[in-house]
């Protein structure tokens, strides 16, 4: 089968763990009879160096011809000063929305080989942690209205969080399919007590819930939720929330993983074509220094796999391989203590591609 791939490496320690992921691509696809076309484009700051914009029309337009996209990172102090409208963020904010991915997947799961590097007790952790955090992408206060002005002479700034019932309908639909597909599980995160999106957001949800008898589903406010995902991990399977919640919420998350560099992403829409990157940011004052964690890009390759091209084998070669490397005692800087054996980003991902 061929697949063609649009590559962002972007910005920071992205070039860095794309490299390594694209080491365990090519491996899948020689052990696996596949071929792969990538295709390296400019993105993020550093196509602001090269062209003045983060993301090009010529960029976003082979990008919608593609199968899938795998991004690195975007960002760093170096465009800090660049016009706020074609700041590195904006592209990423951009691609999102002109290719429809409205659903972002964000897995947490504590493999047991890292379980003395996740922060909390051991007797919280012994029932597992193993959920996926489903955050609407395109709607929310991200991508509402934005204006500061000055009102009787004082500076007023104003963000619009604005959502329909459709934007929420069409992600809860992917939120009660997952849970189908796992352990029959749905928490829904708003804060219904003071916002009307989150009003909506419950009716929709509870419409939904009705349709879905099978999966068991509950409502926490977000608040509540943020406690609960360090007191009581093991309590989520599938959670679905709108846009800034799910940025913050899934970011606390990642801590329990043992390092943001193991945690992997996929963005997807009502097509096949997904955005698959993790879910740290560019990390500029480690970049070029080959000690980060290509974990993460590499895991999310496995879920391109498995959402973009519909190969759950494929999937499970990368997921099984990377448990097997931490099984055998190896980590990169961030993961590293005493007793284990630590690798390069390099070598980490030749590590991995060699287990496959």
């Amino acid at each position: 089968m061929k697949k063609k791939i649009a590559v962002l490496k972007g910005d920071g320690i992205g070039p860095e763990i794309v490299t390594e992921a694209l080491k365990v691509l090519k491996k899948i696809g020689e052990k696996c009879g596949h071929e792969f076309e990538t295709e390296e484009l400019f993105f993020g700051g550093a196509s602001i160096d090269k062209y003045g914009e983060p993301l090009t029309d010529e960029t976003l337009n082979i990008c919608k011809n593609s199968d899938a996209v795998l991004l690195g990172a975007v960002g760093g102090p170096k465009w800090d000063n660049v016009d706020k409208d074609k700041r590195p963020e904006k592209g990423l904010l951009k691609i999102r929305k002109e290719l429809g991915l409205f659903a972002n997947l964000r897995p947490t799961k504590l493999y047991k080989e890292l379980e003395n590097s996740c922060p909390l007790k051991k007797e919280i952790i012994k029932s597992g942690i193993d959920f996926v955090m489903i955050r609407e992408l395109t709607g929310g206060v991200y991508f509402g209205k934005k204006e500061t002005k000055e009102v009787d002479g004082m500076i007023v700034a104003t963000d619009e969080m604005k959502y329909t019932e459709e934007e929420i309908r069409r992600i809860g639909v992917i939120a009660f399919d997952t849970a189908r597909k796992r352990n029959k599980k749905v928490t829904s995160i708003d804060k219904s007590n003071v916002l009307d999106t989150s009003k909506l957001w419950r009716k929709i949800m509870h419409e939904l819930s009705e349709k879905y008898s099978d999966v068991k589903y509950e409502d926490m406010l977000v608040d509540s939720a943020s406690m609960q995902i360090i007191k009581n991990p093991s309590g989520f399977d599938v959670v679905v929330t709108e846009n800034m919640f799910g940025d913050i919420l899934s970011d606390e998350a990642s801590v329990l993983a043992g390092s943001i560099g193991m945690m992997p992403s996929a963005s997807l829409g009502s097509t096949k074509l997904g955005l698959y990157e993790p879910i740290h940011g560019s990390a500029p004052d480690i970049a070029g220094l080959n000690i980060s964690n290509p974990i993460g890009t590499i895991l999310s390759v496995a879920m391109m796999f498995r959402y973009s091209f519909d190969m759950e084998n494929e999937a499970l070669l990368i997921e099984k391989a990377v448990e097997k490397v931490l099984a055998d005692g190896y980590r990169t800087t961030d993961l590293f203590v005493e007793g284990t054996k630590k690798l390069s980003c390099s070598e980490m991902g030749d590590t991995i591609s060699k287990t496959i």
